[in-house]
């Protein structure tokens, strides 16, 4: 260290204990930063990169951001990943014996960010704290700009694991070393969070309330890793931070990545935003605070009758009060985001904004709380007695606070005339300070007769009365002490004028003091209310999440499902809901879904874009709206809960993770076969189409087998493989449905109804003729497609010279070969002659590859 000056050696001692952090060094008006945080952070921020004299090495790299406008930039390097150290000077530097004292006040992470500026107003934004042992993980959602802490259990292997948590929206994950050796390579590549190292898991008795609903030993550990980088990094006690809520796996639908991906919940899978999702859909909500809410229980939606029931009555219940609600509403728009308002307070960091804010959103709830006790039913009386309205705080408020208060603290016009008396003398004496100044002017100009008189103020000088040059021999000296001279003007002091002038700033030194102090009392008396508001805010952001599910199931013809004990699925005219409202609800073609215990997989069939993956991602986000507590699209619905839903639907690759499509679709169909219970819904497409016929269609049909008779699940199985629908014979439980098309004019036309049966072509030139392929290639694959036809009956086809044998042609060899050897063995066996005369009668004209495989199997079990 000697090498370098005091104040750098003050600063390489207080980076050495934050290596992961760009330190921001306070110095004056700016944060500096030094040697390769400087270089790094230049390139990150785009600012200069200078250097100063560091000691006996020379110069060393320096960069700086203004300390009234670093926002932005921490802003830019936390949405990059990266962590911010605040370092402050804590001792008056005219106290200071040698270099000031600087500590860092706080460090600003991805995961705990809690302004507004780094925050989106209507998404969470969740820091994660994991333990594991052996395949068991338990963890902790955690924001800090709400105070929600949610924890949960999770069994498998860790890929998912990662993988459903960034599906979260996870923006930092906190584990011990071997957790870090173990994910930040793929966190790294994926670059979507960013994994900080904490090893203490203690519970200190600080936070042992807040880990007093939770009791398995794995999740108490990764409350306590939780709570000890809360204290690192923000260095602050936490108010607002409410107990961990143990989220206990059966009483929720689980919804893993690959399900939440492809149904669509949460973002679209194209574009990768809001828009085209459920959860876009079914945003109506008034508040930030009941968008969050909304996000959540879409991500979680319900395994609990009787909590389902409760919000189902009260969505009816505020269809039926039209009037109630649009008032609602609109008290509703006036209420700002509660949560992060009590969490700024809890912090210290509160502006006289905020609690302004925080009034008019209090003075909101007595008219909301008065419509929500005329609504009906247990969950309405429940969220009425929650919503207590604080009357006394908003009154507390609004005597203390302007009403267009600033959202700086030092920029004065904060406390209002009444709350406090020395702070009224103060502002009186200010003010009649500044009036007498004014009526001094008009004075002396009637005095002097100089009409070009005036009298003005600056920081340096204070107070002075300016004479133009041409006027000044009728200045009266002996009143008037030269101050200052300027080109064209002189100014002067009278004694009046100086003792005014001492008044007048006493009092605004003394006005700023006093308000600035006022004004932390006022925050501080809030804290207490902390708890109470709390629960209103979550009280009126469930209330907003229920009325936002009443106004669209109002809108768009939504109906109250039916809750199956007997696990039947009867859905009547039910619709896609985003597909419906994305196109016109007119052209929309509803479709009928029965299922039940004798008949639960249905294998779908149908060409591409028919609108089979439509059909079935159909079923799914019934389900999820239904136990999520919101009214679905149908004419009628009844549907049983499901545990878990499972999907398998689109092709995707990892590239990343060096997995093919092919890979992902057996991984995600793996997850389903190993986790799905005969209580959950299980969606796969055109399973086995990334690999050969023959091996796809294996797969496809032993996956279809395992399920039924293993699983038991709920199923719908979408091919392009028509040879599977011989199952529905050998399988009772199975039933064939396909999506109606017919041609007309040589054109397809698809109907979009769905409906018993199988389809007997898949259309995949006409489908292509859609998509306007050239017509050159579409004429040369009618041709193909007549000569596979053609060999198939044995006609050759002049216009292929060459052309490879086709599965369907190798099927139909070898069958032709089984012929012809028995018959041969049946001239000489006799006893066989049964055989031979069924294999006689079977027309292969009008059978599929699949018909004829099972044919031949059947037949040679009879010779055997």
């Amino acid at each position: 260290m000697s090498q370098y000056t005091p104040m750098m050696q003050q600063y390489l001692s207080i980076k050495a204990a934050h290596q992961d952090a760009f330190l921001f060094f306070r110095l004056g008006d700016f944060y500096e930063m030094f040697f390769e945080d400087a270089v790094k952070a230049s390139q990150i921020l785009e600012i200069t990169l200078t250097s100063r004299e560091g000691g006996q090495n020379g110069r060393i790299p320096m960069c700086g951001v203004p300390y009234h406008s670093s926002a932005g930039y921490i802003k830019v390097l936390v949405e990059n990943g990266y962590k911010v150290a605040i370092c402050e000077q804590v001792e008056d530097p005219k106290q200071a014996v040698g270099v000031v004292r600087r500590e860092v006040v706080q460090i600003i992470t991805p995961g705990t960010v809690i302004d507004d500026h780094l925050l989106q107003d209507r998404e969470n934004n969740y820091l994660v704290s994991i333990d594991k042992q052996g395949d068991s993980y338990a963890y902790i959602l955690c924001d800090l700009s709400t105070g929600e802490m949610k924890g949960y259990l999770y069994e498998g292997s860790h890929l998912p694991f990662i993988q459903l948590l960034l599906s979260q929206g996870i923006k930092e994950i906190v584990g011990d070393q071997s957790l870090h050796n173990e994910w930040y390579d793929y966190l790294s590549q994926n670059g979507q969070a960013s994994i900080s190292i904490q090893s203490d898991s203690e519970i200190e008795g600080k936070f042992s309330h807040l880990a007093e609903n939770i009791t398995p030993p794995l999740l108490l550990k990764a409350a306590g890793r939780l709570f000890q980088y809360l204290s690192f990094t923000q260095k602050r006690s936490f108010h607002h931070l409410k107990a961990v809520e143990y989220q206990q796996n059966e009483k929720r639908m689980k919804l893993d990545a690959f399900s939440k991906r492809n149904l669509e919940l949460t973002e679209s899978i194209r574009a990768k935003g809001k828009k085209g999702s459920l959860l876009w859909l079914l945003d109506a909500t008034m508040t930030a605070m009941g968008a969050r809410k909304l996000k959540q229980w879409v991500e979680e939606p319900l395994f609990v009758k009787e909590t389902i029931e409760k919000r189902l009555q009260l969505v009816e219940n505020l269809i039926g009060e039209f009037f109630i609600r649009e008032e609602m509403k609109e008290q509703l728009k006036s209420v700002y985001d509660m949560e992060r308002l009590i969490a700024k307070i809890s912090y210290g960091n509160a502006s006289p904004r905020d609690l302004v804010q925080l009034r008019r959103s209090l003075q909101s709830v007595p008219v909301i709380r008065e419509k929500i006790n005329q609504i009906d039913g247990d969950y309405a009386r429940n969220l009425y007695e929650k919503m207590t309205d604080h009357g006394e705080l908003a009154d507390f408020l609004a005597s203390a606070l302007c009403e267009e208060a600033p959202i700086q603290i030092k920029d004065g016009g904060i406390i209002k005339k009444g709350f406090n008396a020395k702070l009224d003398e103060y502002k009186d004496a200010s003010m009649n300070g500044k009036e007498w100044i004014a009526s001094l002017e008009q004075q002396e100009k009637a005095a002097t007769g100089i009409k070009s008189l005036k009298i003005g103020f600056n920081k340096i000088f204070g107070y002075f009365i300016e004479v133009t040059r041409s006027n000044l021999s009728m200045v009266p000296e002996d009143r008037y002490e030269r101050k200052q001279t300027l080109a064209n003007a002189e100014r002067y002091v009278t004694p009046e004028l100086k003792e005014k002038e001492r008044i007048i700033l006493e009092a605004e030194d003394k006005i700023s003091g006093l308000e600035y102090s006022l004004f932390l009392e006022v925050r501080e008396h809030v804290k207490q209310y902390i708890p109470g508001l709390q629960q209103l805010a979550a009280a009126i952001s469930e209330l907003d999440v229920v009325q936002s599910f009443a106004s669209i199931s109002e809108q768009y013809h939504y109906v109250r499902p039916v809750i199956s004990e007997n696990g039947n699925v009867n859905i009547v005219g039910g619709r896609h809901p985003v597909v419906e409202k994305v196109m016109d609800a007119q052209e929309y073609v509803p479709n009928d879904i029965h299922l039940n215990n004798e008949r639960n997989m249905l294998l779908i069939t149908g060409p591409n874009m028919a609108g089979k993956s439509t059909y079935m991602r159909q079923l799914a986000l019934t389900s999820v709206m239904m136990q999520i507590g919101c009214f679905v699209p149908a004419e009628s619905a009844e549907l049983p809960m499901f545990d878990q839903i499972f999907t398998r639907i689109g092709a995707a690759d990892d590239l990343v993770g060096g997995q093919s499509t092919f890979m992902v679709e057996m991984l995600e169909t793996n997850f389903a076969l190993t986790s799905a219970t005969e209580n959950s819904l299980i969606l796969l497409d055109e399973i086995g189409r990334g690999t050969s016929t023959y091996d796809g269609m294996a797969l496809a049909q032993s996956i279809i087998e395992f399920i039924h008779e293993k699983i038991k699940a709920k199923t719908l199985f979408s091919t392009h493989y028509h040879e599977l629908t011989v199952l529905e014979k050998t399988l009772p439980s199975l039933q064939n449905v396909f999506v109606s098309a017919v041609e007309e004019n040589g054109r397809l036309v698809f109907l979009h109804k769905v409906i018993d049966g199988q389809a007997d072509k898949s259309f995949g030139i006409q489908v292509a003729e859609l998509a306007e392929l050239p017509e050159a290639v579409i004429r040369r694959a009618k041709t193909i497609l007549n000569s596979y036809e053609n060999q198939q009956r044995n006609e050759p086809d002049p216009s292929i010279k060459e052309i490879s044998a086709t599965e369907e042609e190798v099927m139909e060899s070898q069958l032709s070969l089984f012929s012809e050897n028995h018959s041969q063995k049946i001239r000489k066996e006799p006893k066989e002659v049964d055989v031979i005369k069924e294999l006689r009668s079977i027309n292969l004209l009008e059978m599929t590859p699949m018909d004829a495989m099972n044919v031949i199997y059947k037949l040679q079990g009879k010779l055997k």
